[in-house]
């Protein structure tokens, strides 16, 4: 049997691996740098800072104004997105590797009731199964929390600050849905460092942490990788169809376990892998499965 080659591999399947590692070794630099003695939000200052050198290039490269059109969308969606980060972050730097990713990949559910409140989309029954998939998954992640008696448990306020995060990417998704009729998306993606910075740098000032030279490299290497990841993601929803290459997204969860247990020590519980493998079922099928209800359908 021939041995598999890169070349074997899809362009788009590729690029979303791309994708996935970079934002798994983005979260790791995240949790690396925290756990040296850098805040949160400082975190936050230094991935935007980079994002808006990188996203102002861009923009000026393309000869767009970085104001856009439509600006309280725009800044809307530049301040969800800053909570939303913040959120998230705290969630990696307090959860291990692998549960907060999971947490993360909630998304889906959040999504599929804000686009039936504020789009009015129809709940198709692949969203519906994923939402029953993620809900059940949720709750057997934190069903140690629940019984005292049971030594896993993750921390509360950590699980719940996940769900928000998980919460503001939603509804920052469904407001660059809308912006993209009007928005050239290196406008969209601009505003949020042009708003996580300013945000940041205010709230990091009295805890502000001078890193040490090593420290500052992995601070440079967060804003870096979450480029990468973003790049793979674009590149791969341009040369895939989304469910296909979106489905592939989820790899970023087995990095993130890799990593874990390799530089952090982490080993998930059987409750995180069962949970875990629930709420990453529902997001796959939610990806790949309106296709099976069409098909259906049309029988």
């Amino acid at each position: 049997m021939p041995a598999l080659s890169l070349s074997a591999i899809p362009i788009g399947i590729r690029y979303m691996l791309l994708s996935a590692l970079g934002f798994a070794l983005m979260s790791a630099c995240v949790k690396y740098v925290s756990i040296n003695g850098i805040p949160v939000v400082e975190i936050v200052a230094s991935r935007a800072l980079v994002s808006l050198i990188i996203s102002y290039t861009d923009v000026r490269r393309k000869g767009l104004s970085p104001w856009g059109n439509n600006k309280p969308l725009l800044l809307l969606r530049g301040v969800l997105g800053t909570a939303a980060l913040m959120c998230v972050y705290y969630a990696v730097t307090t959860l291990p590797l692998a549960e907060a990713t999971v947490l993360q990949y909630t998304h889906p559910v959040f999504t599929a009731f804000l686009g039936l409140v504020l789009l009015k989309e129809r709940l198709q029954g692949a969203t519906l199964v994923c939402i029953a998939l993620c809900l059940t998954g949720l709750y057997i992640m934190v069903q140690p929390n629940l019984n005292a008696s049971i030594d896993d448990a993750l921390p509360t306020f950590s699980v719940v600050v996940a769900l928000m995060g998980a919460l503001g990417s939603s509804i920052a998704y469904v407001i660059v849905r809308k912006l993209s009729r009007t928005e050239d998306s290196s406008v969209i993606i601009l505003y949020f460092p042009m708003i996580a910075l300013p945000v940041s740098t205010v709230l990091m000032w009295p805890s502000f942490v001078l890193p040490s030279l090593s420290l500052t490299l992995l601070l440079v290497l967060v804003g870096v990788f979450t480029q990468v990841g973003q790049y793979g993601l674009t590149k791969a929803m341009q040369t895939q169809q989304a469910g296909q290459a979106s489905a592939y997204a989820y790899i970023q969860i087995v990095f993130s376990t890799l990593i874990g247990v390799w530089v952090f020590n982490e080993v998930p519980s059987i409750w995180t892998y069962t949970g875990g493998g629930l709420i990453v079922a529902g997001a796959l099928f939610n990806a790949i499965g309106h296709r099976l209800f069409r098909r259906r359908a049309s029988v």
